[in-house]
């Protein structure tokens, strides 16, 4: 029986909002057609969300078309920033993805643009600990439906998915999977699941609650 941790990745692996906000203001400072500032507080309210619902919400001052256009640009220098600088990963992140990797097959699953999981992967040298990955920018699809191509693509039979906010509780069900809510991040679920307060208790909770058989 093959087994699978999927995880979200802002909020449940690493926090990029300082990073991400530099390189969108810097994008952002040259529109003159838009008065928006990102700031920490607004960032960590859009985490999770695609790149057409976050211009719908930052944006409106422009037309859908010219938002999508400055979020392109936003997603192109996002990924040249990280990939130079990293982002912060979660205290004891790279211990505890080489002990459930002894056990489990690892994934991510994200609503992010093509290039940010790589970004992630590569500066922070994480790519031997995970078999694969999906992303919204790539596929188009919804986080639930990434996540069960993930599973199908794998052929896994059992998986649980580990994120931080209502939207990867709601994917994590669209899929037919246990949820983990990684209760560090960025958000709240509105109903009782499973939680963790570290990454790192992910092992042990897993191993007592058998989300993954």
């Amino acid at each position: 029986m093959k087994k699978g941790i999927i995880f979200d990745l802002d909020g449940t692996l690493w926090d990029s909002t300082e990073q991400v906000v530099k390189s969108w203001n810097h994008v952002m400072s040259g529109c003159e057609d838009t008065g928006c500032i990102m700031t920490t507080e607004i960032m960590e309210g859009l985490m999770g969300k695609t790149i057409k619902e976050i211009a719908g919400i930052i944006l409106s001052d422009v037309t859908e078309e010219r938002g999508l256009e400055i979020m392109k640009g936003c997603c192109i220098e996002e990924t040249a920033y990280l990939n130079k600088h990293g982002g912060v990963l979660y205290p004891k992140l790279e211990e505890t993805l080489k002990e459930l990797s002894e056990s489990y097959g690892l994934y991510i699953v994200s609503n992010c643009q093509e290039g940010y999981i790589e970004s992630f992967l590569k500066y922070h040298g994480l790519e031997k600990y995970f078999i694969d990955f999906e992303n919204h920018g790539r596929t188009n699809l919804s986080k639930g439906e990434n996540i069960k191509l993930i599973m199908k693509r794998n052929k896994l039979d059992k998986a649980v998915y580990v994120g931080d906010t209502q939207g990867d509780c709601d994917a994590a069900g669209l899929a037919g999977i246990p949820f983990i809510h990684a209760s560090y991040g960025f958000g709240s679920v509105n109903r009782k699941i499973y939680s963790i307060n570290n990454i790192n208790e992910l092992p042990e909770l897993i191993k007592k609650g058998r989300q993954v058989v």
